[in-house]
């Protein structure tokens, strides 16, 4: 039986402890008084429901991830002259073609077929242990929870119990996933940096890196064009999602009547739905062909490749992020603040000026800010729309290079990250991250220090 089926069956069993739990509980609260019973019948079946799941659950995600490691140590061990090279690659690609021909392949030699079904057998009997533990686990914690229950058992607590161990569970792998890149990045980067010295990397103008065979040329690794490109790129974005997001914005929570704004909003955030790449693809095939066109009627000579391409479509992107923040914080203003201002003789616009967007001004500025820190990290976009130029200077009509681009041109094609045209990626995400970390710390900073509280 495969992991999927047998889960599946897994989680129906559970459903009937639920519903036994729930059936017995009940049964056993109508014969003491109401003061005596201290759960109410759904804790105790959440309680039978947990006890028989987890244990379960837990050795059948114990076994499938341990199942391969074990049949493949099992293997190589008992067959020994069917391994052809270093036992790492050699081991990787016996145990493909034992499952092609477990599966039904042919032209095998003999020693192949004897391995092949040695595997179909393990595989047999690894399944059958994992059906009868699985079984067992949650039989036997079915049996501890149902002697344990009864009217005056505190299933509540137990329960809640459970539930903040999963909580902070889940917080946990949140926190220790990002402690792991952000190690692992850092551990790379000081890789790198025994090639190249820091200043060079950290204030260099020039980027061209050399991938050499000898290894013994390293290129130059400036980051300031990238760093200027990011920059470019997510200012020109920046100058196009904040007056559009915002003047939306304030239409929509303003001006804008409850059906049009139930309509329209909707369809405003649709935008923040569609993947990157196609924003790429209709800078590339649209809006970069529209901008050079235009560029010669005016005698200005444009890229269709450009800052400016990648930072208009880049700004386009970002709309929905910055109307929805936008929104929700200048809806969350009291309307007294309005009422009064209206009842002083405020127009509706001096209302919206004076004194609704000032109190909404701490969280529009955040707004702003996470905004744009997710303009630098933008990849696809800039990656077909931008041109892939390094190059140092000021001109959003030509191409440019940014971070994200040269991270994916590092990692591009056979990199073993031994030499620093490999570690420097890891370089260039540790210096994009400290960026945008800093970034959403100013945000949070400004939104906590200079908002308003209201009743």
């Amino acid at each position: 039986m495969n992991s999927t089926m047998l889960a599946i069956i897994l989680l129906a069993v559970t459903a009937l402890a639920y519903q036994f739990g729930l059936l017995r509980s009940t049964r056993q609260g109508r014969t003491l008084a109401r003061e005596q019973v201290h759960s109410r019948p759904v804790y105790h079946a959440a309680w039978l429901a947990i006890c028989c799941g987890t244990p379960g659950l837990l050795v059948l995600l114990l076994w499938s991830a341990l199942e391969p490691l074990l049949i493949r140590n099992w293997l190589l061990a008992s067959w020994p002259e069917l391994l052809g090279g270093p036992a790492e690659t050699a081991g990787t690609i016996l145990m493909r073609r034992l499952q092609e021909l477990a599966g039904g392949a042919d032209n095998a030699t003999a020693l192949e077929l004897a391995a092949a079904q040695q595997l179909g057998q393990l595989q047999t009997w690894a399944a059958l242990g994992k059906t009868a533990l699985v079984a067992l686990a949650s039989a036997g914690g079915l049996i501890w929870a149902a002697r344990r229950m009864n009217a005056t058992f505190k299933a509540r607590h137990q329960v809640e119990r459970m539930v903040r161990t999963l909580l902070l569970g889940c917080s946990a792998v949140a926190v220790l996933t990002t402690l792991g890149i952000v190690l692992s990045m850092v551990s790379e980067a000081f890789n790198f940096f025994s090639f190249i010295r820091p200043s060079e990397f950290f204030f260099g103008t020039k980027w061209n890196p050399a991938f050499s065979s000898t290894g013994n040329t390293h290129g130059e690794y400036g980051l300031l064009p990238l760093l200027w490109g990011t920059l470019m790129v997510s200012l020109i974005a920046m100058l196009v999602a904040i007056p559009l997001g915002l003047m939306t914005a304030i239409y929509m929570a303003e001006y804008a009547p409850a059906w049009f704004r139930d309509m329209a909003k909707p369809v405003i955030e649709i935008l923040a739905g569609i993947p990157t790449i196609v924003y790429g693809i209709f800078a590339l095939m649209a809006v970069g062909p529209f901008f050079a066109a235009a560029g010669e009627l005016l005698g200005i000579q444009v890229r269709a490749t450009s800052a400016l391409t990648a930072g208009v479509v880049m700004g386009l992107m970002i709309i929905p992020f910055v109307s929805s923040l936008s929104d929700d914080i200048i809806t969350r203003v009291p309307q007294a603040l309005r009422d009064g201002a209206l009842g002083l003789g405020a127009t509706r616009s001096e209302c919206i000026r004076q004194v609704v967007l000032p109190a909404a001004l701490p969280g529009i500025v955040g707004a702003f800010l996470l905004a744009f820190s997710r303009a630098i990290g933008e990849t696809m976009i800039v990656v077909l729309a931008a041109g892939n130029s390094p190059q140092l200077h000021a001109n959003p009509l030509e191409a440019i290079s940014t971070v994200t681009v040269s991270i994916i041109n590092q990692l591009t094609g056979d990199t073993d990250f031994a030499g620093p045209q490999s570690l420097v990626a890891f370089a260039l995400g540790l210096t994009l991250f400290v960026i945008t970390l800093a970034l959403n710390v100013i945000a949070l900073y400004v939104v906590r220090k200079y908002r308003e509280h209201y009743e």
